[in-house]
């Protein structure tokens, strides 16, 4: 009995109830029924139903304000309008309101087997849908645990053991090797940072983000972001062109994960490039958002790719020549844009090509 679907019935007509309970009473479901809104409310918190059938039209609460409270208090449950008074108007209604699909009086048990069915198999793909979910939130939360333990502490042993080395070599070090420590506790400082990111930004509690919330200029983080692949550009032989519209409004964000960002995608449009390209940095204000586009003409992303690219780990299909990365670095973005109030789309043609669009929210004055 527990391992049964469970259907509730609401409808104010007992020669619709009797039918319906003994059309489905020989399936593999536990059936209740209601007279009435109030009544079949009750039950959806006793009986925690998998599948409601709402009539629209009942005495008291109406079919609309029933689908409307079992979306509010479960909205995996799955709603089924039924009644008499089948309307295109009403159907549309009933679907902004939560309901799944629309049976309209009089039906043939055929019919109401084959609607609840499909009831059915829409509420397993939610429950599923959500376990995912869950299982992909715990994974999150284990790879923050791996990459604190063993990535964080080897890279801090190895600073300090470096800022020892340098106390105790400094007098018989060499300008060149002295430059070369330098670069060697540069990039740890460089590893540790984004791994620091990559903490704060994958596990649950990202919102702590925003308690370093100030207002800034999109042109100083644009600035610090090229700065910081500025060598790596020059590497590849690769203009970076910048468009700055003058006197952009403030945006109100943080400062370290925006630069952040901005190098990934910045990066990105240099790291998937072909020697001796360019890569444009235009930004402007428009409609309230400041929108920064960064375009390249490099080996693109296909088709199959582009509605994953945000997916943590996802490295699609590249050409040949291009760089590989960790599968990180635009998922981590899209979470920190969002953490801003923003948004961040991506124009591709596979050997062509790639356009990445960010969108933040301005500072609204007054």
């Amino acid at each position: 009995m527990e391992n049964k679907y469970k259907i509730l019935i609401i409808d104010d007509e007992d020669v619709v109830l009797d039918s319906c309970t003994e059309i489905l009473a020989g399936s593999d479901y536990n059936l209740l029924t209601a007279m009435d809104g109030t009544a079949g409310l009750k039950f959806v918190k006793e009986f925690l139903p998998d599948l409601v059938f709402v009539d629209l039209k009942m005495p008291g609460i109406s079919g609309f304000e029933v689908i409307e409270k079992i979306k509010t208090y479960d909205p995996t449950i799955v709603s089924i309008v039924i009644t008499g008074y089948a309307t295109v108007g009403s159907a549309v209604d009933a679907m902004k309101k939560g309901a799944y699909d629309f049976l309209p009086k009089p039906f043939t048990p055929e019919e109401l087997r084959l609607i609840t069915r499909r009831g059915m198999e829409k509420r397993k793909l939610v429950l599923e849908t959500l376990a995912l979910r869950r299982e992909k939130e715990m994974l999150r939360e284990h790879f923050g645990a791996i990459v604190s333990h063993e990535l964080k502490a080897p890279l801090n042993a190895i600073q300090q053991n470096l800022f020892a080395s340098i106390a105790e070599l400094s007098h018989k070090l060499t300008d060149e090797e002295k430059n070369r420590f330098e670069r060697m506790k540069s990039r740890i400082d460089e590893l540790l940072k984004l791994i620091h990111t990559w903490l704060r930004v994958i596990s649950a509690d990202i919102g702590i983000i925003k308690e370093n919330f100030n207002p800034v200029s999109m042109a100083n983080i644009i600035s610090k972001a090229i700065e910081s692949i500025h060598t790596h550009a020059m590497r590849k032989d690769i203009q970076i062109i910048t468009s700055i519209t003058e006197q952009l409004k403030l945006v109100s964000g943080d400062e370290g994960t925006l630069v952040e960002v901005l190098v990934n995608i910045i990066g990105n449009a240099v790291k998937y490039s072909r020697m001796g390209s360019q890569v444009n940095v235009k930004v402007e204000e428009k409609e309230n958002d400041i929108l920064i586009s960064v375009a390249d003409t490099g080996v693109g992303i296909s088709k199959e790719d582009i509605p994953h690219i945000f997916d943590d780990f996802y490295r699609g299909r590249l050409d040949q020549t291009a760089e590989r990365g960790s599968g990180l670095g635009l998922a981590i973005s899209r979470r920190i844009i969002e953490i801003h109030g923003g948004r961040i789309l991506v124009e591709s043609e596979f050997g062509k090509g790639s356009i990445f669009l960010i969108h933040l929210p301005v500072i609204k004055s007054g």
